[in-house]
């Protein structure tokens, strides 16, 4: 009896919440949490597509003088790819305060973000490079082709139904590391619960919201990601 009473109370007190809860500032300040939350990932995340290109990129050329791209290449990515989020965000953030650079808080965690993003997606990139069949970068040598040339029209036309969906998939997971951001004070969707929280609404309403909230901005995602693999897998099956 008195479990059922407590739950009655708590369930008297959310439906007595939720008009307060979502109260107009509340919304607006939500809102900006969860703008923040998108620009964190996307921003990393798209510079860091073009950092993971480039790293696959040198680590293509063979020989002698290609040694020190190659190696710092590899360096780069099996470090970062090793390296905890949370750590990597507290290493910018100290290291920017030792450089005496005053950035604001979201730059860094942007440049966390796009730490990790280069490392993971460089790898990705890579993977759907050795996808390609040899005969294809022979044949392409063989009509004369650059190697950046090789890449543009023979390498990754084939590679992108690789490279998409598992890009995808480490887009939306990314999106719930983000939420680590709010450790150094990112205003961000789990830092502006907190806030919620501290100010008196219960734990159950306020991540019970930031958990739709998140699902809102990663299930689209995550169904268009699978709209690419079953959209770009057909024309690798005879």
């Amino acid at each position: 009896p008195c479990a059922h009473e407590d739950n009655l109370i708590m369930l008297e007190r959310l439906l007595t919440e939720i008009p307060q809860f979502f109260s107009y500032y509340n919304v607006i300040f939500l809102g900006q949490a969860m703008l923040a939350t998108i620009g964190l990932s996307a921003i990393g995340c798209l510079t860091g597509v073009v950092a993971g290109l480039g790293l696959a990129l040198v680590r293509l050329p063979k020989g002698v003088m290609w040694w020190p791209t190659n190696i710092a290449s590899i360096m780069f990515v099996e470090l970062f790819r090793r390296i905890p989020f949370l750590v990597t965000l507290m290493l910018v953030f100290f290291a920017s305060q030792i450089a005496g650079f005053d950035l604001p808080l979201f730059v860094v965690a942007c440049i966390a973000v796009f730490l990790i993003a280069s490392a993971f997606l460089a790898e990705i990139v890579r993977a759907g490079f050795d996808s390609v069949h040899r005969n294809q970068w022979d044949a392409a040598a063989a009509m004369n082709f650059s190697l950046l040339d090789t890449i543009r029209y023979v390498v990754l036309p084939q590679a992108w139904p690789v490279i998409l969906p598992p890009a995808f998939g480490f887009f939306v997971l990314f999106i719930k590391d983000t939420a680590l951001a709010s450790q150094i004070g990112v205003v961000e969707l789990t830092f502006a619960g907190k806030v919620l929280n501290n100010k008196g609404f219960s734990a159950a309403l306020v991540f019970g919201a930031m958990l739709l909230l998140y699902f809102a901005i990663s299930y689209p995602l995550a169904r268009f990601g699978a709209y690419l693999e079953t959209r770009l897998a057909k024309p690798r099956n005879r």
